[in-house]
């Protein structure tokens, strides 16, 4: 039973991942300090009630303020949730908390590591 679970859990969040990176490229938005950034949204994880979902996004173009960056993400959040809600299946639309996605610069940091 578990392992549905975590299959469900998986394939809701690849869902929720392909809508919200549409919705950010159509629709952009609204607060100033996200303006004309690129944003990767990496992966979601869904929790196991499908209530709340962790975003991992990653800027491009190295953003070093990623605090601010995740306060912005948060302001835009209802409405992302609101957005996301019109075109998701599911019975509950996720509350949605974002992350700065760091698996990148690990990935990195080991291929340098291992290539010494």
């Amino acid at each position: 039973m578990a392992e549905n679970i975590s299959q469900r859990c998986l394939k809701v969040g690849e869902e929720i991942r392909r809508v919200l990176a549409k919705i950010i490229q159509t629709q952009g938005f609204y607060d100033p300090n996200l303006m004309g950034l690129s944003l990767t949204v990496s992966e979601v994880r869904a929790s196991p009630d499908l209530k709340n979902a962790t975003v991992f996004v990653m800027p491009l173009g190295g953003v070093d303020q990623h605090k601010e960056l995740l306060i912005a993400l948060k302001n835009e959040s209802n409405r992302l949730r609101y957005e996301l809600g019109k075109n998701l299946r599911t019975k509950y639309t996720p509350e949605l908390r974002f992350q700065i996605d760091t698996s990148f610069d690990q990935y990195d940091s080991l291929t340098k590591a291992l290539n010494q």
